[in-house]
C-alpha cells in the first residue's frame, strides 16, 4: 500500500583492497627484519591469519583437521558382508575378505555376536563355494576360515570341520574349498617347515589334538572318495585334495592312508598313463609322505615292506622316472633303518634287501636329475650315505658303484648349449663355469668316497671313459672334459707314492694320457683340463723317465704353449715351469729340444733362465 514503509537494504561494504602506489624504481622493502631507510614500515599480518568479514572468530578453527573417527567393528563387519552379498565384482569380494582378515587378526572383531555372525556367514560361503570362482577368492576365503579355526576351535565352535566336510559323493566345489582350508591351515599354523612362536605352537597342538579326536578318520575317507571319484571327472580338484592329504599325513594316524584300500589307489593314479601330471604328482607326494612318516625303526621296516608288496615294480627304472621322489624317499628311509638296526638284526638285513631292490629306480631317478620333479640334492645325499656304509663291497655292490660313477659323470657334464661361450669365456661362459664349479663340489666328494671304497673299480671306469674318448672321432667337448676331470680327481684321491710307482691301472692311464690327442683338443676347456691333469701326474715321470719326451711334447706342441688360445698358452708356460722345478736333472738330455721348440717371445715375457752346472744340470725358472 502507499502508506507502507519501503525497507531498502543497506549498501554493501566496500570491497577489500590494498592501496596501490605508483611504480617505483627503488629497491622494495625487505619482508623480514627492520625496514630500510626511505621505505614505509612492513605490513604486519596477524599470527592467526586474515579473518574474512562476516566470519565468526571461531571460523578459523573449522579449517583445522579433525581427529579421525574409527567406525565400530560391527559396522565394518556388516559393510564387508554386505559387499560380499551384493557386489558382482570379484575384486570387491577380495578386499572385503582381506579387510575382515585384517580386522580379525588384530582382534578388532571380538564381540561374541559379531564373531558368530562372521562365522556363520563364512561357513555358508565356503559350503556354497563354486569351483568356477577365481582361485584367489577361494584362497582368501580359505585363509579367513583357517584363522577362525585357530581362534575358535574347538573351545568356542567345535564343529568347523564337520560343517565344512563335503557330503558323499564329493562334488568339485565343496571338495576344492575344503582342501584349500586345510592347506591354508597347514601353511599358517600346522606345518613345522616354518618357524613358529610359542603361541602358534600351542595353537597348532590344540587344533591337531582336537582334529585327531573328532574328525580325522572322516577326513581321510573323504580324501579317498575324492581321489577315486574326481580323479577322472575333475583331476585338478582331486589333485588339490591329495595335496591336502600329503600335508596332514605327518601328524595323523598313518594307518588311515597306508592301508590296502588307499595305497593301491595312489599307485594306480601315479602310474596310470591317463592320469594328469598334477594329479599323478600329488599321488606320488602322498606315497612319499607315507614313506617318510616318523616312527620306530622296526615299524618303519614293516611299513616299507607293505609299500613294496603293494607295488612289485617299485624298483624298476620306469618307477624311478615316474615316481622319483617316492623311490628316493623310500631308499633314504630304508638306509636309515639299516643304520639304526645294523646288519646283524633281521629287520636291519631286511631293510638292506629292500634298499637294494629299489636301487635301480633310484639310479634311474638320479640320471634324470635335470627333470623338474627330481630333487638332485636328495638323490646325491642318499648316494653319499649309501657309499659311506660300504666297507668291503661285494660284487653286487661294485655294480651299484659303477652306476653311481655314471651318475656322477652325467651330473658333472657341461650342457652343450654353452660350448661356444665356454670356449671364448664371455660373460655367459664365466657364469656357467662358476655355477658348474659350485655344483661339482658335492659330486667330487662323492667321487672321492667311491675311490676310497673301490679304487680298482674307479680306475677301471675311468679307463673305459678314456678309451671311448680316444677311439671315437665324434667325442664331444663335454664328454672329453668330464673324462679328464675325473682322471684329475683320481690323482687327488690316490697317494703320491701310488702315482710315482704307477700302482693299479695308473701305469696304463698315465701313458694313455700323455699320448692322447683328442679331436676337440682345440677347445679351451679340454686343453686346460688336459694340461692340469698331466701336471697332476708329473711324479710318475720321476720313476718312468722313458715318458719324459711325451711329457715335453704335451707341453711344447699345439696342446701346450703353441695352442691357438692365448689363455691356454700362458697356462701351459706356467705349468711347464712347475714341471721343470720338479723334474730338474731329468730334463737335461732334452735341453736342445726345449730350446729349439720354445719361441723367443715366450722367453722374453716369462723371463726363463737355463743354467747347467758341471756335475749336475739344474733347470731354474724365475
Amino acid at each position: 500500500p502507499p502508506s507502507a514503509v519501503i525497507l531498502t537494504p543497506p549498501p554493501p561494504p566496500p570491497p577489500l583492497s590494498l592501496p596501490v602506489s605508483a611504480p617505483s624504481t627503488q629497491i622494495p622493502p625487505r619482508l623480514h627484519g627492520r625496514p630500510r631507510a626511505g621505505h614505509p614500515a612492513r605490513l604486519r599480518l596477524p599470527r592467526r591469519g586474515l579473518r574474512l568479514p562476516g566470519r565468526p572468530r571461531g571460523g578459523a578453527r573449522l579449517l583445522r583437521p579433525r581427529p579421525r573417527r574409527e567406525s565400530p567393528p560391527s559396522s565394518l563387519l556388516r559393510l564387508c558382508l554386505s559387499g560380499l552379498a551384493s557386489s558382482p565384482h570379484a575384486h570387491v569380494h577380495f578386499w572385503c575378505l582381506q579387510s575382515l582378515h585384517d580386522a580379525l587378526l588384530r582382534r578388532r572383531i571380538a564381540l561374541p555376536d559379531d564373531l558368530a555372525l562372521l562365522r556363520s556367514s563364512l561357513l555358508s560361503l565356503a559350503s556354497a563355494s563354486n569351483a568356477a570362482s577365481p582361485p584367489f577368492l577361494r584362497n582368501k576365503l580359505a585363509q579367513l576360515v583357517a584363522l577362525l579355526v585357530r581362534l575358535d576351535y574347538p573351545h568356542v565352535y567345535p564343529s568347523y570341520f564337520l560343517d565344512l566336510l563335503p557330503p558323499s559323493p564329493p562334488q568339485s566345489g565343496p571338495t576344492d574349498m575344503f582342501a584349500r582350508v586345510l592347506i591354508s591351515l597347514d601353511d599358517d599354523l600346522l606345518s613345522q617347515d616354518y618357524p613358529r612362536n610359542a603361541d602358534e605352537t600351542a595353537d597348532a597342538c590344540r587344533v591337531k589334538d582336537a582334529m585327531r579326536a573328532q574328525c580325522v578318520p572322516q577326513i581321510a575317507r573323504h580324501w579317498h572318495d575324492a581321489a577315486a571319484t574326481l580323479g577322472a571327472a575333475d583331476p585338478p580338484t582331486a589333485a588339490v585334495a591329495l595335496d591336502a592329504a600329503r600335508r596332514c599325513i605327518s601328524w595323523i594316524d598313518v594307518a588311515l592312508v597306508a592301508n590296502d584300500v588307499f595305497v593301491p589307489l595312489l599307485f594306480d593314479i601315479a602310474l596310470s598313463p591317463a592320469s594328469a601330471a598334477p594329479l599323478a604328482a600329488a599321488a606320488v607326494g602322498c606315497l612319499s609322505a607315507v614313506a617318510a612318516k616318523r616312527m620306530d625303526a622296526r615299524a618303519k621296516v614293516a611299513l616299507l615292506r607293505s609299500l613294496l608288496s603293494a607295488q612289485q615294480g617299485l624298483g624298476s627304472p620306469d618307477s624311478g622316472l615316474k615316481m622319483a621322489s617316492l623311490v628316493t624317499t623310500y631308499a633314504v628311509e630304508a638306509l636309515a633303518c639299516y643304520r639304526k638296526l645294523g646288519p646283524s638284526d633281521a629287520d636291519g638285513a631286511a631293510a638292506l634287501e629292500m634298499l637294494e631292490e629299489v636301487l635301480p629306480a633310484v639310479f634311474s631317478a638320479a640320471e634324470s636329475c635335470y627333470e623338474e620333479d627330481v630333487d638332485s640334492g636328495s638323490v646325491l645325499e642318499f648316494l653319499a650315505g649309501y657309499v659311506s656304509t660300504m666297507k668291503a663291497p661285494s660284487e653286487k655292490q661294485l655294480g651299484h658303484l659303477g652306476r653311481i660313477l655314471e651318475v656322477v659323470r652325467q651330473q658333472m657334464t657341461y650342457d652343450p648349449v654353452y660350448r661356444v661361450h665356454l670356449d671364448v669365456l664371455d660373460k655367459i661362459g664365466k657364469e656357467e663355469e662358476d655355477m658348474m664349479a659350485e655344483q661339482r663340489k658335492d659330486l667330487v666328494a662323492l667321487f672321492r668316497n667311491i675311490c676310497r671304497v673301490a679304487p680298482a673299480a674307479t680306475q677301471q671306469f675311468i679307463k673305459g671313459l678314456i678309451v671311448t674318448a680316444l677311439s671315437s672321432a665324434e667325442a664331444t667337448v663335454e664328454d672329453v672334459e668330464v673324462t679328464l676331470t675325473l682322471l684329475y680327481r683320481l690323482g687327488e684321491a690316490v697317494s703320491e707314492e701310488e702315482i710315482r710307482t704307477g700302482s693299479g691301472l695308473l701305469g696304463e692311464l698315465v701313458p694313455m694320457l700323455l699320448s692322447a690327442r683328442f679331436s676337440c683338443h682345440s677347445h679351451r676347456l679340454v686343453a686346460l683340463v688336459y694340461l692340469e691333469t698331466v701336471t697332476r701326474y708329473i711324479k710318475f715321470m720321476q720313476e718312468n723317465v722313458q715318458y719324459v719326451p711325451h711329457l715335453l711334447a704335451a707341453f711344447l706342441d699345439e696342446r701346450g704353449i703353441h695352442h691357438q688360445n692365448s689363455h691356454v698358452s700362458r697356462r701351459a708356460g706356467y705349468l711347464f715351469m712347475k714341471a721343470v722345478k720338479l723334474l730338474k736333472a731329468k730334463l737335461v738330455p732334452y735341453l736342445d729340444t726345449i730350446l729349439q721348440v720354445f719361441p723367443c717371445p715366450f722367453f722374453r715375457y716369462t723371463h726363463h733362465l737355463v743354467y747347467c752346472a758341471r756335475s749336475e744340470a739344474v733347470l731354474f725358472v724365475s
